[in-house]
């Protein structure tokens, strides 16, 4: 079956990481609903808290995170090192990243694409679509 229609099938989750609401609409705003025709629909959950996103991946079903790397208190570069370390079968990750110079921080963090702020709502739509590609032809290990 292609990617297309499994995607058709089971809608992603992509769950949005920020203290900050403003942020998080704004990732939500630039990705929109579907990022690209043969991706999603998406599903969006939203968390607040590094504490909520470790709960939401532990039970499951999220394809991908993008993580605000600004967010207080624990900021999604380490969020996304945790998951890399500690979950067996963890979604994609995605950083937001305030300057350019943080990328070598999110390849530190094992995060697989980074996004800078503001959100462009031209380049955001094809990062998540190629995340969601990718995650979705990915093997699943167990540690």
């Amino acid at each position: 079956m292609s990617f297309a229609a499994d995607n058709a099938a089971s809608p992603a989750t992509v769950l949005v990481y920020s203290h900050r609401a403003a942020t998080r609409d704004a990732v939500r705003t630039a990705v929109g609903r579907r990022p690209a025709a043969d991706v999603g629909p998406l599903t969006w959950l939203e968390c607040v808290t590094g504490d909520e996103v470790i709960a939401a991946v532990d039970r499951g079903g999220v394809d991908l995170c993008i993580l605000d790397g600004e967010a207080q208190p624990m900021g999604g570069l380490a969020l996304a090192r945790q998951m890399d370390q500690e979950v067996a079968d963890r979604p994609a990750v995605c950083v937001l990243i305030a300057r350019q110079a943080d990328r070598w921080l999110a390849h530190w963090s094992r995060a697989e694409a980074t996004l800078p702020m503001p959100v462009d709502p031209l380049t955001a739509p094809e990062v998540v679509a190629d995340l969601l590609r990718q995650h979705a032809q990915r093997p699943v290990f167990r540690r």
